[in-house]
């Protein structure tokens, strides 16, 4: 049995003529003439365009593989008896009463409404675009935005001194569209790679900006190289090629020009150098950070193999970051190799079971563990709950990358519809949107007349959290756990054998065994 989909899939707008063969995804039999609507057919005629998604800037694409053990091997385990973080009374223990609050810091000091926060909204057009409605979503809805890798770089009204970021209009842009809504819980993370760090990007946001979270970037788990973007002009695949960045082909040189004005490229990729990862440095870069002004770094770490986890943890350990994200893969991102995607790096379920693994050999050592959260592939209440146990009690946030993005979206892109609708009609937008958003009316008791001024596309994430919360305070309830911390690995069970190697939760046919001995006699 094959888990991966070769050679066709909606993410390359590709196809097979007849059934693929399941291991190559090549046609059984492929015929000459055929027009070649397959991965390697359309790689004929556009080559190393085909390596991405399609079509850039418009998609986020996640992985299309199937593993051998997820989240969904795993089950929530529910109880009739008791509350924990809350009287066992009928009538108060009800599911809206469960806190779904949480705090990630060393010292707990970023508190956050709902244990959830955006992947990273670095350089890319997909990013770029639905920034605004990302941030102010988050900050309406308690949470953390992050602000990923090359923004600065990438901002073509970006002013540099002697090689160093001086001022950067779209990272400005940024910041404040979060700031101005801003309640205290939550907060903006800004990211830093190989390229930020040389450009002077962490001292520009931190001293000039105000910036108090700042991130370090081992990787992602979609990929295992640096970031990359598609330049649809050669004015712009020369101003970065000046800048430092890797840009292929190279813009340079006459022939590409050539080729590029006859169409026969269409585009250049920008590409981030890889991260060399040293002990010694680490210490220093974050050292380097606090000095620099930040009240807290973080670090994010991607589905590497083990031995770099281990060393993720184990740093961020004796550095005492505030905060590490681990990345499965299976999960996605707005601009990644699409096989790589597929086909590298260890997946969430894994990851996450060799994670609490090593912060339990440590924790015996009475080693500060940093709060850890989790991404890859998440995207609905179950999957919120059943993270937080299986990293208990280490797991503190979970990361909801594509899935928060698919919300402002397409609360943008109705906001749009009911906006066109409404001002034809010489009607006021705010009516409009309180009959097409479920929760316009608890915003609009918050926020007064500044409620029609919210980006629709935050009111969509807004409402998605909201589910999310609800969703998750039943689950919990469920479980009589009435508070995140109360959470633990025992309220999963494992469905398959397999699923129980790999996870250390319980077979379903084996949990609870020696309770039910004890009352069975």
């Amino acid at each position: 049995m094959s888990f991966s989909k070769p050679n066709r899939g909606a993410a390359t707008i590709t196809t097979t003529r007849v059934e693929p063969a399941p291991i190559s995804g090549l046609c059984v039999s492929c015929l000459d003439g055929c027009e070649g609507p397959c991965e390697v057919g359309r790689s004929a005629l556009k080559g190393r365009e085909m390596i991405y998604p399609q079509p850039f800037g418009l998609v986020t694409a996640g992985a299309a593989k199937d593993y051998p053990v997820d989240f969904s091997h795993l089950n929530i385990q529910g109880t009739c008896v008791g509350a924990m973080g809350i009287e066992a009374n009928s009538d108060l223990a009800t599911f809206p009463a469960v806190d779904c609050g949480t705090a990630v810091g060393a010292q707990g000091g970023i508190k956050m409404d709902f244990p959830v926060f955006t992947g990273a909204l670095g350089s890319t057009e997909i990013a770029r675009v639905n920034w605004e409605d990302m941030a102010v979503g988050a900050a309406i809805s308690g949470v953390i935005v992050v602000a990923g890798e090359n923004i600065c770089g990438m901002d073509p009204q970006a002013e540099f001194k002697n090689g160093k970021i001086v001022k950067s209009p779209e990272m400005e842009r940024r910041i404040d569209a979060f700031k101005r809504w801003y309640n205290g819980k939550g907060g903006i993370i800004v990211q830093a790679n190989v390229e930020d760090s040389k450009l002077g990007v962490p001292e520009y946001v931190i001293e000039k900006l105000g910036v108090e979270i700042f991130e370090l970037k081992w990787g992602q788990g979609a990929k295992d190289i640096g970031g990359e973007v598609k330049l649809p002009s050669l004015e712009r695949a020369l101003q970065l090629k000046e800048r430092g960045y890797i840009v292929l082909p190279n813009p340079t040189n006459p022939t590409v020009q050539t080729a590029f004005k006859a169409g026969g490229i269409s585009e250049f990729e920008r590409h981030s150098r890889l991260g060399m990862v040293d002990e010694d440095s680490f210490y220093q870069s974050v050292q380097h950070l606090r000095n620099t002004g930040a009240k807290y770094v973080t670090l994010k770490t991607g589905a590497y193999r083990p031995v770099d986890l281990a060393r993720a943890i184990k740093y961020s350990s004796d550095a005492r970051i505030d905060l590490l994200t681990i990345d499965g893969a299976g999960g996605g991102t707005g601009m990644s190799p699409w096989r790589m995607m597929n086909e590298w790096g260890i997946p969430t379920v894994q990851l996450e079971s060799l994670a609490y693994q090593m912060c339990e050999r440590l924790r015996t050592k009475g080693a500060y563990i940093p709060p850890i959260a989790i991404a890859g592939g998440l995207s609905l209440e179950d999957h919120i709950f059943k993270a937080l146990a299986l990293g208990a009690p280490y797991v503190k946030a979970i990361c909801l990358g594509r899935a928060i993005m698919t919300a402002a979206m397409v609360g943008k892109t109705h906001g749009k519809l009911i906006a066109e609708k409404m001002y034809s009609k010489g009607q006021d937008i705010e009516e409009g949107y309180l009959r097409l958003f479920a929760a316009s009316a608890q915003l609009k008791q918050r926020f007064g007349k500044d409620f029609s001024t919210l980006p629709a596309g935050a009111i969509g994430m807004y409402s998605y959290l909201d589910r999310l919360r609800q969703g998750l305070q039943q689950l919990m309830a469920g479980a009589r756990k009435f508070a995140l911390k109360y959470i633990d690995r025992n309220d999963l069970v494992a469905l398959t054998r397999e699923a129980a190697d790999v996870s250390g939760i319980p077979y379903v046919m084996e949990s609870d065994q020696e309770q039910v001995d004890k009352i069975l006699g």
